[in-house]
């Protein structure tokens, strides 16, 4: 078994993570890139994961294979697939929270553990709105108040500076591989949630929250604990 470190600030990325809000993301950029002429798959969706409105949309048509764009005929774009977005959005209700997430964060938060949402989406507050999650964090950090997407590290290190804590003592929770790279470059431990093998570089990775209690709420939070075996890298 591995050691683990405690840690006194959790950061969690919104989309995917706290709410499955990356399947209207996707409907949005297959509905424009059909509207462009040509498919998008979900697996070609996966790298939009955790990446900006824009830099997402210079993915979608590099994989289309579509050149010339002005820069304002690419914010019309971006503009037009958000607004598909937003629309799909007003569905989400309190039931959309992913199972195990509120139980998580409840439990972190009786510990004394700060936490904030560190996410690329500048939809992010009207998302913590419908699914009526807000009070649960300490901070939020979203598209709107940062320059730089990830996998630069600025959203987390601006979470942790909120959270009056060092990057060292933070543990971010990521479905991203962009986020889980800029994590580590904030020099933050993170926990992936998802796909092990896309999420390879995390120091331990888990299909959903669910599977976080017995590693985590037994034994880690606010006490040196332990790890399950090979769910990650050596710390």
């Amino acid at each position: 078994m591995l050691r683990t470190q405690p840690f006194e600030a959790a950061i969690f990325d919104l989309d995917g993570v706290i709410v499955d809000t990356a399947k209207y993301h996707y409907q949005a950029w297959r509905r424009l890139a059909g509207e462009l002429g040509f498919g998008f798959s979900e697996s070609a969706n996966e790298q939009l994961k955790g990446v900006s409105r824009m830099d997402s949309l210079e993915l979608l048509l590099r994989s289309g294979g579509v050149t010339g764009l002005t820069p304002e005929q690419k914010e019309e774009l971006a503009s037009r697939k958000n607004e598909w977005y937003k629309e799909l959005l007003e569905t989400l209700t309190p039931g959309d929270v992913l199972p195990g997430v509120s139980s998580f964060l409840s439990h972190l938060r009786s510990k004394g553990i700060r936490t904030a949402i560190a996410s690329a989406s500048r939809n992010a507050p009207l998302i913590l709105e419908k699914v009526k999650i807000r009070a649960m964090f300490d901070a939020v950090v979203d598209g709107n108040s940062i320059a730089k997407a990830k996998p630069d590290p600025e959203v987390f290190l601006q979470a942790a500076r909120l959270l009056g804590a060092a990057p060292e003592n933070c543990y971010v929770f990521e479905d991203a591989e962009a986020g889980v790279e800029g994590a580590i470059r904030a020099g933050m431990r993170v926990a992936g949630i998802g796909d092990g093998q896309l999420l390879a570089r995390a120091h331990l990775t888990v299909t959903s929250f669910e599977q976080l209690e017995p590693v985590f709420l037994l034994g880690q939070i606010g006490a040196a604990g332990r790890r399950e075996e090979g769910s990650g890298r050596d710390e």
